[in-house]
């Protein structure tokens, strides 16, 4: 996992720019802290931050294939993430004449493109995103992985292009300047609605998940490579357990080849739970074990803890059933509330504009605790994706509604924006668009009908829209410590299978995600097994609410920046009224998101168009 970034320019020479490509690169440190480098010629400059996984001595960066006689250089590469699967195309590569001086993955995707040029990113499996640059061609590849797991951003600018892994790579190369006009406010005042492509800032796009970007002079051309395909579901109920299994096994095999400490992300859950167990047998048969887990809870939780749709349960007991069953090497990580707050302009400059409070927080705390000790984890994210795992799947099967199903409790969300900004800004009317595009897009079953066609929406929704928004958040908090978190469950092998598989299958035994459960019942407690959904720790201390409350009334009464966007009347309303503040997606958590917009358009001087 690193950062990549670079500048593409048809009418510079970009030899000359080898310090901007730096700098643009260098903004992306935490993402990379082992190394970097740049590679520059006439039109193009590529730019890496290093975190060294996969052969560490010999797979530094940008990385250069040589060919012919006299030995010249024919690509080069920056790239961020992983190939699960090199290992196999290695040996196919390998037959097919390839020679390799390192052990890893870069060097096989630059031998891919050199046989199968840019149909090789169909035959790769994992979470990617590089840019690959053809000398012979002189023809530039942005190819991101089919689920979007690892970010890529670019912008176009008069003679040519931008790109990096984060936002704040491109500002630095001076062509870009962040402003967000009404569409990117909107991104910013809800939760996972965001088109896909769209990037907050104006004139920014994020490359979409499963899509290969081919830009030559003249011409740039977007193709989809990977999307779901929809299909009539043939596996009767003892197959389809047994297949979402054997993918598992596969996957996370896969996914446990480091040559860096590595280990796993546990709460408790079924997801995190289930790849603990299967990452600790992959260990064990390779005599690496014990696998090392972590997990995360809130200092005085057990007094403050209240149970409500979407934590129904704390994790402690559950994550103890787990350590003991399996026998991993465990450590918890406690969250102090006043570390909630002081933490928030960090998890914003990783993210590049304002966030989900505490959820953030919390998340990076952990992944930073983990950090001082692994530098690979294994996470559980995404099966609530794939097998239907939020509150939300079960009640629009019953009671269908006619929005996003996360954000159907959220009632006046225009209450909060200034008397100004509702004049240009209707966030009812904007998510509605949003919805009927996003409906639009859903690839039905022919024949499909009833509570079937209705959960074909459901999921379609939860990968394109919400999904993206928890990887972006996972990826964001977890590389701003220089750790790599892989997400079995995002495994598009396993995601495009279990698409397809009808509600009922999906829903075994009547409870959420029973399909995973019966397929990995024989590695856990049965506690763990029939434990309910229960999201990740929220922040209900009230230290930390009031502390919220108290930045927000400091806010208001020094008329920051964000107070030009927001609703002094109804902020006050909030804080005198102990209004509801922690991350859970819904209603939005404005209060800390007022707060970090304020920081937002200070930190990041942004400017406002609209």
């Amino acid at each position: 996992m690193c950062g990549i970034a670079g500048w593409l320019d048809w009418e510079r020479d970009l030899t000359r720019e080898s310090g901007t490509v730096r700098r643009m690169a260098d903004t992306l440190a935490r993402r990379g802290p082992d190394d970097s480098g740049v590679w520059t010629a006439t039109r193009i400059g590529l730019g890496h931050r290093r975190l060294a996984v996969i052969d560490p001595e010999l797979g530094r960066q940008p990385m250069t294939e040589r060919g012919g006689d006299d030995g010249r250089e024919l690509a080069v590469v920056s790239f961020s993430g992983e190939i699960h699967n090199y290992r196999e195309l290695r040996t196919e590569l390998t037959a097919r004449g390839h020679r390799f001086r390192t052990a890893s993955d870069t060097e096989v995707l630059l031998a891919a493109h050199r046989e199968w040029g840019p149909r090789a990113i169909e035959r790769f499996a994992g979470m990617f995103a590089y840019a690959l640059w053809d000398i012979a061609e002189q023809t530039l590849y942005l190819g991101r992985d089919p689920l979007g797991v690892k970010p890529l951003y670019y912008a176009e600018h008069p003679s040519g292009l931008v790109f990096g892994s984060e936002p704040k790579a491109l500002f630095a190369s001076g062509l870009i300047r962040p402003e967000v006009d009404a569409e990117g406010l909107t991104d910013v005042f809800t939760v996972a609605a965001k088109r896909p492509g769209d990037a907050v800032y104006r004139g920014v796009r994020q490359l979409l998940p499963g899509h290969l970007l081919t830009v030559r002079r003249g011409a740039t051309t977007a193709r989809r490579y990977w999307q779901l395909t929809t299909a009539p579901h043939e596996d009767d109920e003892d197959t389809t357990v047994a297949t979402v299994r054997s993918l598992l096994d596969r996957i996370v095999g896969e996914q446990t080849v480091a040559d860096v400490p590595l280990g796993a992300l546990l709460s408790g859950g079924i997801d995190s739970s289930a790849i603990t167990a299967i990452g600790a047998r992959a260990l064990a048969a390779d005599a690496r074990g014990p696998l090392a887990t972590y997990s995360v809870d809130f200092a005085g939780s057990e007094e403050d803890f209240q149970a409500d749709a979407l934590h129904v349960s704390r994790d402690a007991p559950y994550v103890r059933a787990v350590v003991d069953h399996v026998g991993t090497k465990h450590s918890e990580v406690l969250v102090e509330p006043a570390s909630l707050l002081a933490e928030s302009g960090v998890t914003l400059r990783a993210r590049d504009y304002p966030g989900v409070g505490d959820l953030d927080v919390s998340l990076y705390l952990l992944f930073r605790e983990v950090r001082r000790h692994l530098t690979v984890a294994l996470s559980g994210e995404g099966a609530d994706d794939a097998f239907g795992g939020y509150p939300w799947f079960a009640s629009e099967a019953e009671r269908p509604s006619g929005g996003f199903p996360w954000s159907a409790g959220v009632k006046d969300r225009n209450a909060v924006l200034s008397p100004e900004l509702r004049g240009h800004l209707d966030l009812h009317e904007r998510l509605e668009a949003r919805y009927r595009e996003a409906l639009d897009e859903v690839p039905y079953l022919d024949g499909e009908s009833g509570v079937d066609r209705r959960m074909r929406e459901v999921y379609h929704l939860q990968h394109t829209r919400f999904l993206p928004f928890l990887l972006d958040r996972k990826d964001r908090m977890s590389m701003a410590n220089g750790l790599e978190v892989r997400v079995p469950f995002c495994d598009h092998r396993l995601v495009e299978y279990v698409w397809n598989v009808p509600w009922r299958l999906k829903r075994l035994g009547g409870s959420e995600k029973g399909l995973l459960r019966a397929a990995v019942e024989d590695a856990l407690p049965a506690e763990v097994v029939h434990r309910p959904k229960s999201g990740f720790p929220v922040g209900q201390s009230p230290e930390y609410l009031e502390s919220v409350r108290t930045a927000v009334s400091d806010m208001i009464e020094s008329d920051g920046p964000a107070m030009r966007l927001l609703d002094a009347g109804t902020l006050r309303a909030m804080v005198r009224d102990q209004a509801w503040v922690n991350g859970t997606f819904t209603p939005p958590p404005i209060l800390p998101r007022a707060l970090q917009l304020d920081d937002w358009l200070t930190a990041y001087d942004v400017r406002v168009v609209l």
